[in-house]
């Protein structure tokens, strides 16, 4: 059975009649009722009642038109999907980010959507230790990780720098130092998010190399439940700084520099070296380079204008 059969059945039921079928289908009458008698024997089902003035679909063939019009849907749908594809106006574009890193994509998002208003862009929570595997099996696009990939399938471009900041509440007792030493940090009570990450293990080996004891006696599943118990002067905690720009204007948590731990957070947009990306997908990919390249050469320009001539 191929679709070209089972459109010239479709065509003899909505006409009910072979010879508009064959109009309709460019062929001549008896070549659509080989067709039909094919499709009978193939399926081993009576479709078609012939006794009468018209042809009457049998209760096989009216479920066999049930399937066919699926089929067809089915093919226009993977007509547009494919045109889509190839229109960078109208696409689809799968990110996968984790709780923190999706803070990092907004601007961007505003920029592109604002630019390529029809393509749907759907970003996904992921793991960020999954989402290089992901990529490479073709579950998603695009994926933002705060670390180099290993992978040689995997390509990354800079999205963002950030840093850690080890957060307070504005009732702790440090909340009015400007900086302290990681010796200080040995007595209190840090609030971890239970998700590991390369910047949790240099947190810890910072502790150890100090030797100063780190107590996480609470684990949080979200950075919002963090956050909130921090306020709540539940305990102290580093988080990425992009997640708490906001409590930190709103004065609500205080950022305090720890002089042995300055922690550098590269995030990147990471996406398959060897697949062909959708064109949806090529133009945020772009868009983030240029994005990148215009900051850096503002911070180029700033460093030029603020240098003191020798």
């Amino acid at each position: 059975m191929d679709l070209h059969t089972l459109k010239i059945f479709m065509a003899v039921a909505r006409e009910r009649s072979f010879s508009r079928a064959a109009e309709k289908t460019l062929r001549t009458q008896p070549a659509v009722s080989l067709a039909i008698q094919r499709l009978e024997g193939e399926l081993g089902e009576k479709l078609i009642d012939r006794t009468g003035k018209e042809p009457v679909l049998t209760d096989a063939g009216r479920m066999v038109l049930e399937y066919a019009n699926r089929f067809e849907n089915m093919e226009r749908e993977l007509e547009t999907a494919l045109a889509e594809l190839h229109d960078v106006r109208a696409g689809r574009l799968s990110i996968g980010a984790n709780e923190s890193t999706t803070l990092y994509l907004i601007g961007h998002i505003m920029q592109y959507r604002r630019l390529y208003p029809r393509v749907q862009v759907q970003v996904r929570r992921c793991l960020s230790s999954k989402i290089p595997t992901q990529i490479v099996d073709g579950d998603l696009e695009l994926g933002v990780i705060s670390y180099r990939p290993a992978d040689e399938q995997i390509q990354s471009t800079p999205l963002f720098t950030d840093h850690l900041a080890f957060v307070v509440s504005p009732r702790h007792r440090f909340a009015r130092r400007k900086s302290i030493s990681i010796a200080e940090l040995g007595m209190e009570t840090f609030i971890a998010h239970n998700v590991h990450s390369p910047y949790r293990e240099l947190v810890l080996q910072a502790f150890q190399q100090h030797r100063v004891p780190l107590h996480m006696d609470l684990e949080m599943p979200t950075i919002e439940t963090i956050k909130i118990l921090v306020q709540r002067d539940e305990g102290v905690a580093f988080l990425p700084r992009m997640c708490v720009v906001q409590e930190l204007q709103q004065e609500v948590l205080r950022a305090i520099r720890v002089k042995e731990l300055d922690v550098e957070r590269q995030i990147r947009l990471v996406y398959p070296a060897r697949r062909q990306l959708s064109h949806a997908a090529t133009a945020f990919l772009e868009l983030v380079g240029k994005r990148e390249n215009r900051r850096t050469g503002e911070s180029k320009e700033r460093v030029r204008t603020f240098r003191v001539p020798g």
